[in-house]
């Protein structure tokens, strides 16, 4: 049996993710098995975390697994050891793998050498794993994301990109609305030129829109750059005065940390009626176990 991978959402089929979704809000029920009995997942980190340390970590623990935490400073791949000898070595050694770290090209290298499966835990292209616990938060809401409307605004980073893909996989309508200068991959939007629209307009964006999502504006890497953005991202905020346009039904979404104020108003983020993030954050735990699950009975 081939070693599957999820390094994108489209590593896997529209019904293997939706299987997954599916699978997250049953673990969620019952969230304490012996499924993972004797694996281990290895941990590695190149960038800060919360809620991706935490939910992988307890995901394991809570059906019956164990994890180890790796970061640059504590092993060889800190001090030059090539990738491609780390993944070897590594995945001699543990069942399953999840790497946060900047270039999406590393992660790509050590799954090629891996013998386990790997999973992106976040690059600087793509989070993949986050769009599993949005869909699974929308689905719960909502019922299906199936033909709805979703509005990206800000910046065109790794959780833009994946929202194109997911409105690929989960056939929905994507509006994005970016600063000119901050859309994703060119690349990304002329291949999915079918569901997914650019504009400088959030209101163009959020009109009519089921679901309404952002980021922060400077992301890990680019703190350096945080006062520019905020001068070229002032009139990307989300707040109460931009959702008047959207669906009277609709969710805000943010993965979090959020910089309240800036990217998202602090009374939409903490109004109940519209934001499901604290929700969207736990679901990063179901959504990640049912992903494992998947990944460890198919490879």
């Amino acid at each position: 049996m081939a070693i599957r991978h999820f390094l994108s959402l489209l590593d896997l089929s529209p019904q293997e993710l939706q299987g997954i979704i599916n699978r997250a809000i049953e673990l969620k029920k019952a969230p304490v098995n012996q499924v993972f009995a004797g694996k281990v997942l290895a941990m590695i980190f190149e960038k800060a975390s919360t809620r991706t340390r935490l939910s992988f970590e307890t995901g394991m623990a809570q059906m019956g697994g164990h994890a180890i935490f790796l970061s640059p400073r504590d092993t060889q791949l800190g001090r030059g050891e090539p990738i491609q000898d780390s993944a070897r070595v590594i995945s001699s050694m543990v069942d399953i793998v999840m790497v946060r770290t900047f270039a999406h090209q590393n992660i790509e290298l050590f799954a090629k050498h891996s013998s386990v499966p790997v999973i992106n835990a976040l690059t600087d292209d793509l989070h993949p794993c986050q769009l599993l616990a949005d869909i699974q938060t929308y689905v719960e809401q909502r019922g299906s994301i199936k033909g709805k409307k979703v509005a990206w605004i800000g910046d065109g980073n790794n959780m833009c990109q994946s929202y194109i893909n997911a409105a690929k996989q989960f056939d929905f309508e994507l509006r994005i609305a970016c600063p000119e200068g901050f859309e994703p991959s060119s690349k990304m939007l002329q291949a999915n030129s079918d569901r997914v629209s650019m504009s400088q307009d959030p209101k163009i964006a959020v009109s009519g829109a089921d679901l309404i999502v952002t980021d922060v504006w400077a992301s890990m890497g680019q703190e350096q750059e945080q006062k520019d953005r905020e001068q070229k991202f002032a009139d990307f905020q989300v707040n109460h005065n931009l959702l008047d346009g959207a669906a009277k039904d609709a969710l805000f979404m943010h993965c979090l940390p959020a910089h309240r104020g800036e990217e998202v108003s602090e009374a939409l983020l903490e109004d109940p009626k519209y934001s499901v993030v604290w929700s969207e954050a736990e679901n990063r735990l179901h959504a990640q176990k049912a992903l494992m699950e998947f990944l460890l009975a198919n490879s």
